[in-house]
């Protein structure tokens, strides 16, 4: 399994997610908004999105931390 986690700095909910990744032992990779992205490139891999983490587990869209939290526990 392999995970990409959209995030930006200083997000609580976005280091919750990826340490909970890093526990399960999933590969992720992150892309921060800000840094190295855009928020522009977020909502063409997520038109929807209004807040982040946004996370796709095996290129499939599972949502915020919340949802990540629910799909793997």
């Amino acid at each position: 399994m392999k995970a990409l986690v959209w995030s930006k700095e200083n997000c609580p909910y976005c280091e919750q997610a990826k340490s909970l990744l890093e526990s399960k032992g999933i590969e992720f990779e992150v892309r921060t908004i800000g840094a190295e992205y855009t928020k522009e490139q977020l909502l063409e891999a997520v038109p929807t999105a209004l807040t982040v983490p946004q996370i796709f587990l095996d290129g499939e869209l599972v949502g915020g931390y919340t949802e990540l939290k629910k799909k793997l526990t």
